[in-house]
């Protein structure tokens, strides 16, 4: 087996404005290597830093997203207290620089630690109805560090965050959807579809108006109300010198469909 192959990889597909990001190492689980993470966090800042990319959809091959980190390649750096999982620009887990355009994360099967956080990361998540969750690290003697422990409370609420992380129990997409950390189920097999349906919704509208959105929202959650609030000025007067903007008036008068070009 070659080193690509035994590493496993992240296969790309540009659609439209779309960008889908899969992860591909089905034979184990889609077990994650530093190969993996590397081509992943590459295609994480393609999709930030390129103009004509508009929404991402992140996904994993095979009947399971993964299985969250293949721990004896990591050990060494973990052991070492090196950082093995962030470079320069966005990171995967959203932790030092997130991604300002929208991601929508599909999950199916076993769905574990990394792939929780990883998701989480993410703006949406459509989940299949065989998904099964787990941030299991203390069962390892570690510690999530990927944002599940602020994540889980941020979405779940204190008392279903504990639930869940102070056990590392196992639980079902039904359970996920109860407490908030999926948006949809779905049955197996149609998860990536549907998160590329949703993800072709988000790239009908002006992709600049997106991305504000999501800053004013993020604004809200880092900083509170009154940051958020006082980002409003700021963003209308931006988004209204825009060329979408006036596509947006013009398209209303004249009773169509717009056609945003993200400027």
């Amino acid at each position: 087996m070659s080193e690509r192959s035994s590493e496993g990889g992240i296969t790309r597909e540009v659609r439209g404005h779309i960008l889908l990001m899969g992860l591909d190492r089905p034979e184990k689980f889609n077990g994650l290597t530093p190969v993996m993470f590397s081509e992943l966090h590459a295609a994480f800042n393609e999709l930030e830093s390129d103009p004509g990319l508009w929404v991402g959809v992140v996904f994993g091959h095979g009947p399971h997203t993964t299985a969250g980190l293949d721990l004896p390649k990591f050990a060494k750096a973990m052991h070492a207290g090196e950082d093995p999982f962030f470079g320069e620009g966005v990171d995967i887990f959203a932790l030092k620089r997130k991604c300002s355009k929208p991601l929508v994360c599909a999950v199916q099967g076993i769905t574990y630690t990394a792939g929780i956080e990883m998701m989480l990361a993410c703006d949406i998540v459509i989940a299949a109805a065989d998904c099964r969750f787990s941030q299991l690290e203390p069962k390892r003697g570690i510690m999530a560090t990927g944002g599940a422990t602020f994540r889980f409370v941020e979405r779940c609420g204190w008392g279903n965050a504990m639930y869940h992380l102070l056990r590392a129990d196992e639980f079902t997409a039904q359970e996920a959807y109860r407490i908030g950390l999926v948006q949809e189920i779905v049955e197996p097999g149609q998860q990536v579809q549907r998160a590329i349906a949703i993800a072709e919704e988000i790239e009908q509208l002006a992709p600049l108006a997106v991305q504000a959105s999501k800053a004013s929202s993020m604004c809200y959650v880092e900083q509170g109300e009154k940051a958020a609030i006082a980002g409003f000025p700021a963003h209308s007067k931006r988004l209204g010198a825009t060329e979408d903007a006036a596509e947006g008036v013009l398209s209303f008068v004249e009773r169509r469909k717009a056609r945003f070009t993200g400027k």
